[in-house]
């Protein structure tokens, strides 16, 4: 939400906090907040992030002389152009506009919705006794106690104009399909909010009510946001500027991109002292596989270099994997406390190397790239090295595999 100004941010700044300001370094301050709010072109006040920066400068200027309380006023005025404040809050907790007095309007709105929430209760209630007339009153109080959890998936259908239908059951599937996200081994990063996205498509639910365990439904939910992930990743790879620690972010929890031999990632990333791999990694047998990141497209450096007639890895190549040789030799000296400590087997440790992009060489084939780093890892042991471009589509390749995606 872009941060918004209008006539209630204005008023508060001028007739509150204006009043309140002592020193004249807050009343500066505050005076450019005012000119820039009226400095575009048009009639309409200038908001923005430019706004919410000057509205912060206007607080530091308050703290910086010990007017505590403006700055309170001035962070309610940052949080109301944020949205975090309602205008109906904002104006109320002031009595903006109206010599000090609460806003009528803003009484006769909120009683007209209890109004309406309280005849809908009344209807609703009679629905339910008519349908149900054995009902004792813990059933009748049940009813609306579901009722109020399936409003917060309240629809409004299109063939319908003006009219909302809050779906009944609606919650109660959604806690399911939750609580079987959670019992599994499926990689949801918010089991519940993927639970509410899920049931407030038909099409899911009609795939739910055709599966008993909802199996089918929840394999396309984790294919769709694996494919999302990957699309980021890509996006980061191919990133100029992107630097080996936002790679990591965008690789950060996603162990499933690295193949089907990995059944999770180690807590913990410093095993040695004076050592800190970037992604530990657990294969099927138990054995430690770390994963070393280097820059992609912004590689200082050439990814390889012609020697004689052929392509070979470059000194960026060379470095990286000296680097992950040290950490394995780290590991192996101290595998009996590694495993002591974090229960991690070392003894069989294996390490990828991920480094550059063949984009960095338009002028060498793509599969003259791969080729010169795969007869480069015919030759080495435990090291493998490996190009993001390669590691994003190999994963594509395997989200193709495992059936359709939708929306990637």
């Amino acid at each position: 939400m872009t941060p918004r100004s209008d006539m209630t941010l204005e008023w508060h700044l001028r007739e509150v906090v204006a009043e309140e300001a002592g020193a004249e370094s807050v009343k500066e301050a505050v005076r450019a907040v005012f000119t820039y709010m009226h400095s575009g072109r048009s009639r309409q006040r200038r908001g923005g992030r430019e706004l919410v920066r000057l509205l912060e400068e206007a607080r530091a200027a308050a703290a910086s002389v010990g007017e505590w309380q403006v700055v309170r006023l001035v962070q309610d005025a940052i949080e109301y152009a944020e949205g975090r404040i309602t205008r109906y809050d904002f104006e109320d907790r002031y009595r903006l506009f109206a010599d000090g007095k609460r806003r009528e309007s803003h009484t006769g709105f909120l009683g007209s919705v209890m109004k309406s929430m309280h005849r809908w209760l009344y209807d609703s209630g009679q629905e339910f006794l008519v349908e149900h007339p054995e009902a004792g009153i813990e059933d009748f109080l049940e009813h609306f106690r579901a009722q109020g959890e399936d409003a917060l998936f309240l629809q409004a259908p299109e063939d319908r104009p003006g009219r909302y239908v809050i779906p009944r059951g609606r919650a109660e599937i959604t806690l399911w399909l939750e609580r079987i996200i959670r019992s599994g081994r499926i990689d949801v990063m918010d089991p519940a909010a993927e639970a509410r996205k899920i049931v407030a498509s038909p099409e899911a639910l009609a795939l739910l009510a055709a599966d008993d365990q909802g199996r089918i439904l929840l394999q396309a939910a984790e294919l769709r946001r694996r494919a999302a992930r990957l699309k980021e990743l890509r996006t980061v790879v191919e990133d100029r500027t992107a630097s080996e620690a936002d790679v990591q972010r965008a690789l950060d929890g996603q162990y499933w991109i690295f193949g089907g031999r990995f059944v999770d990632e180690a807590a913990h990333r410093r095993l040695v002292p004076g050592d800190e791999v970037d992604i530990p990694l657990i294969r099927g047998d138990g054995a430690l596989h770390i994963v070393e990141l280097k820059r992609s497209m912004s590689l200082k450096g050439p990814l390889v270099k012609r020697h004689r007639d052929a392509w070979v890895p470059a000194a960026q190549v060379h470095e990286a994997v000296g680097q992950a040789v040290n950490y394995l030799t780290g590991l192996d000296e101290n595998r009996e406390r590694i495993r002591a400590d974090f229960g991690i087997e070392t003894r069989r440790a294996s390490a990828l190397v991920l480094v550059g992009h063949p984009a960095l060489h338009p002028e060498v084939p793509e599969d003259e790239v791969n080729e010169a780093l795969r007869t480069f890892n015919a030759h080495l042991t435990r090291v493998e090295v490996l190009t993001y471009k390669e590691l994003v589509d190999n994963a594509e390749r395997s989200l193709a595999g495992d059936g359709p995606v939708q929306g990637a």
